[in-house]
């Protein structure tokens, strides 16, 4: 029987060994967390190890690769997050990725002989391993569903390339649309050309009425031919365009959007700009876009009613600078109650403008999967796939520009009689604006249109002229009406500026 001292000795040494055991068992796993492979080449499957680490070295020096390219020219990024074949390529490689990691993190513990282990440190080491297996392949096969969210909403874009800008230009007909299961398409509620610099990104926003009458559409169009001395029929407006097709489809048979191809056919007639895109924006989809963005900060100058439009208003959005969620934001743009609608036309510009220049691609990263899902709810257009990566790349240049607005409404437009010259002046003197031609920006202010400038901010009482009709609002600086700064008379600054972000 061995003495007491050697006895405790003995277990000594045992305890010393099941320790080295247990951390050995701990390092391997280690080691495969931070460089996949190296716990079979150290003590297992060497052919397994180096097949791993040669894998795990070439996706490292890949991502290098791509961030220091990256890092000089931004648009190689958004090329590949823009593509169908390359987001299919790599949900499959985290896919089989997160299985293989997971592999080699059961090899690992395998190697750690725990049977060898005493029980209390093989529940930990089991615990530890599930929990980094868990945890590696959790986060790639995350990444792999990301990456199969983005393939999907690309599919919903059309096939092709960028088409060709036309006098540098790329104007894009953003309409929004009431939603529901009858109305998609048939209600165009607001109507805009955002006509963007194909170099800067500099962009103009031009707003149509929904109430303007009696314009020409594009020569050699259906609809010009149908009505070659403007749209004169009794209750015709602009946004009855779609509902007009909507009764004669057998005019543009072969026309997968007869509503909107008439509608472009009209707002290329007024503008005079060849329209190279359109966007439809379903509302409702609008509100989960806002939200999936985190919210807008919004500069509310008057209470904005929340409700109306044939239902009862259901409370109020307060004056203040205020960060709004997308059920707000829809209100604040939409809202018509105790206003009109060239109020409304500025402020839907201002919450243009504000996504513009508060979106930023880290939370466009960060909330991604809901911005897809919500981007597939809200929206029909004709940009091809292949032109994605362009238009974002001008957005992120756009970030860093002033956007100038210009709308066709009063006091400078009749829009039951609307002068189509003087709408093709007022358009074309924008644009040189924006492009920074001196003398347009001279003979504007000589005509009394609107350059940038810096507006009254004292939003957080409503003015007494608010109390009378928005028709009769006395055009005092400061003025605001309907929300907006200005009046239908003396005509609303978002509409008509080179900067809308200091008009809002």
């Amino acid at each position: 029987m061995p003495q007491p001292g050697l006895l405790d000795e003995r277990i000594a040494v045992d305890e010393r060994a099941a320790r080295v055991r247990f951390r050995r068992a701990l390092t391997l796993m280690a080691f495969t967390l931070v460089v996949p492979g190296s716990a079979q080449l150290l003590a297992g499957n060497r052919a397994v190890g180096r097949l791993a680490l040669r894998i795990w070295l070439f996706s490292l020096g890949t991502l290098l690769l791509l961030a220091a390219w990256s890092w000089f020219d931004k648009g190689v990024v958004l090329t590949l997050a823009f593509s169908p074949t390359v987001m299919l390529a790599i949900r499959l490689y985290l896919i089989v990725g997160a299985i293989g990691w997971a592999a080699l993190f059961v090899d690992a513990w395998r190697i750690g002989q725990p049977l060898s282990l005493r029980l209390p440190h093989r529940r930990a080491v089991v615990g530890v391993n599930g929990l980094l297996c868990f945890s590696v392949a959790g986060t790639m096969l995350f990444g792999a569903h990301l990456a199969a969210a983005q393939r999907e909403w690309l599919t919903m874009f059309a096939d092709g390339e960028l088409g060709t800008a036309h006098h540098g230009r790329y104007n894009i007909l953003l309409i929004g649309g009431d939603s529901g299961n009858d109305r998609w398409g048939l209600r165009t509620d607001s109507m805009t050309v955002a006509s963007v610099d194909a170099t800067t990104g500099r962009t103009v926003m031009i707003g149509l009425p929904r109430n303007m009458q009696n314009f020409p559409f594009r020569r050699g169009s259906v609809m010009a031919e149908q009505f070659p001395k403007g749209f004169d029929c009794d209750g015709c407006y602009l946004n009855g365009v779609s509902t007009w097709v909507g009764d004669h489809t057998e005019l543009f048979k072969g026309s997968e959007h007869p509503g909107i191809d008439a509608t472009v056919s009209a707002i290329e007639g007024i503008t005079d700009l060849d329209i190279n895109y359109w966007v439809m924006v379903n509302m409702r989809g609008f509100e989960r876009l806002v939200d999936a963005f985190g919210g807008v900060t919004l500069n509310v100058r008057q209470r904005i009613p929340v409700g109306g439009l044939g239902k009862d208003v259901t409370g109020y959005i307060e004056p203040g600078r205020r960060k709004l969620n997308g059920h707000d934001a829809l209100w604040y743009a939409r809202a018509r109650e105790g206003s009109d609608d060239y109020s409304r036309m500025a402020r839907q510009k201002c919450v243009f403008s504000a996504l513009v220049a508060q979106v930023s691609p880290a939370q466009a990263l960060t909330n991604f999967q809901e911005i897809a899902k919500a981007s597939s709810a809200m929206i029909q257009t004709d940009i091809p796939g292949g032109a994605l990566s362009d238009f974002v790349q001008l957005a992120m240049r756009a970030r860093t520009q002033k956007i100038s607005s210009v709308s066709l409404v009063p006091p400078r437009i009749d829009t039951a009689d609307p002068d189509i010259d003087l709408v093709h002046q007022m358009i074309r003197n924008a644009i040189d604006r924006a492009e920074g031609d001196p003398k347009a920006r001279k003979a504007a202010e000589k005509s009394g249109g609107k350059t940038a400038e810096k507006p009254t901010d004292e939003p957080a009482e409503t003015p007494k002229s608010e109390e009378q009709p928005a028709e009769q609002s006395e055009d005092q600086p400061g003025t605001v009406t309907g929300g907006s700064l200005g009046s239908r008379n003396g005509g609303y600054t978002a509409n008509e500026t080179d900067d809308v972000a200091a008009a809002c």
